[in-house]
């Protein structure tokens, strides 16, 4: 059971002043996104709208020996404490735990007097909270090719049956170059970009390898997407990982409306048009995170990889690395016609794992300390925003 502890507040230096030494390059963050880190501590912090990704090298020293579950109750409140805003004015984005260090990096957007701004939040494992100062670290910063324009904007849907709902209208006041950035995933000495490329709206997958060197390979990735009984090119990947799968590693992708798809790393090349092998589909959904840990049953046995998958509209699912081996790959010339929605008798289908307990609502999610998952967290008894830490 978590169990509540006091926090304090620090405050450094406001996040956009001031100028990075490396290249004499000013530091020009408009938008804090999809935040990774490598393995050492460098910082990807995701730009949507200048259509760029920034790292930084976050030196730290060692964590505690030993983490402690903890929660952190209304952490939109105490953050917008923090900033100068109300509690209302800030939406937080991404989260992401230094690998060194322990401490939880949180991406918000903070609003006040009619303009929205960046933020990082550093959350200490002693419950400190402080804003980062990204002006002080040396960076590098990597331009997006084939970035979408700023102008243009979703087009409208009408919702189904019925008249439009109001969320359904309110995409036409959303920029494309919004998904841009979606989610960043390192691996091996590159950085693998989900989002969206180009003003047509293709979903794409970029490799930039790191350091930045100014190249990078752009490639637009199309699926089978089994509860819409169609092929898609358009919807980006929400969340992802990688996972070495029948001999090579591969990316396990998760889109919208909940297909999962392994995209082989050997196909991601500049330009290539991706067939995506769609093994799985939960029926409804979106995506927010995907986190590789070492599953271990209170049954005993051996520790089993696998992926925790956090989603907008369902509980999370705990999927085994196994059963994503030598896995089916479905076509529309193999699966029944029609859309299928989740009391369809096909659904959920592939190897989907497991739905999980899980007190609350877990939105945003990372593994910190190798046994713990940090969350930021909804509680479904008091409706407050927690950041949550208990073993995985």
């Amino acid at each position: 059971m978590s169990k509540t502890k006091r926090y304090t507040i620090s405050l450094a230096a406001a996040l956009t002043i001031g100028t990075a030494a490396l290249a004499e390059t000013d530091l020009d963050i408009k938008f804090a996104g999809a935040l990774e880190f490598t393995e050492e501590g460098t910082l990807f912090v995701g730009d949507n709208y200048n259509g760029a990704i920034y790292a930084f090298e976050m030196p730290a020293t060692g964590g505690p020996e030993q983490i402690m579950p903890s929660s952190i109750a209304n952490i939109d409140a105490k953050i917008a404490e923090l900033l100068g805003v109300g509690a209302g004015a800030i939406q937080i984005n991404d989260i992401a735990a230094h690998p060194v260090s322990n401490e939880v990096y949180i991406s918000v957007t903070r609003i006040g007097n009619l303009v929205s701004q960046p933020a990082i939040v550093v959350v200490s494992q002693d419950q400190s909270l402080r804003l980062l100062d990204l002006s002080s670290f040396e960076f590098q910063r990597q331009a997006l090719n084939e970035f979408p324009d700023g102008e243009i904007t979703f087009n409208g849907r009408s919702g189904g049956v019925g008249p439009a709902m109001p969320r359904d209208t309110a995409k036409t006041a959303v920029p494309l170059s919004t998904l841009a950035i979606m989610d960043m995933e390192y691996y091996k000495g590159e950085l693998f970009v989900a989002g969206v490329a180009t003003d047509n709206f293709l979903s794409s997958l970029r490799r930039i390898s790191y350091p930045f060197d100014g190249t990078q390979s752009v490639a637009n990735v199309e699926m089978y997407h089994i509860a819409h009984d169609q092929y898609e090119s358009r919807a980006p990947i929400r969340a992802m990982s990688i996972q070495e799968i029948d001999g090579e590693p591969q990316l396990v992708a998760a889109y919208t409306c909940s297909p999962i798809v392994l995209v082989p790393l050997s196909e991601i090349k500049d330009g290539a048009k991706i067939a995506a092998h769609t093994i799985m589909d939960y029926g409804n959904g979106q995506p927010l995170d995907m986190i590789a840990y070492n599953h271990q049953s209170p049954f005993g046995g051996d520790a089993q990889p696998s992926l925790f998958v956090t989603s907008n509209a369902r509980s999370p699912q705990l999927i085994p690395i196994s059963g994503l081996k030598n896995a089916h790959v479905v076509t529309h010339e193999d699966f029944e016609r029609g859309p299928k929605l989740d009391d369809n008798p096909l659904m959920p289908f592939g190897p989907v794992g497991k739905g999980v307990m899980f007190e609350g609502v877990p939105l945003h999610i990372d593994l910190v300390g190798g046994g713990f998952f940090v969350s930021v967290n909804r509680d479904a008894y008091t409706g407050s925003l927690n950041l949550d830490t208990n073993p995985a």
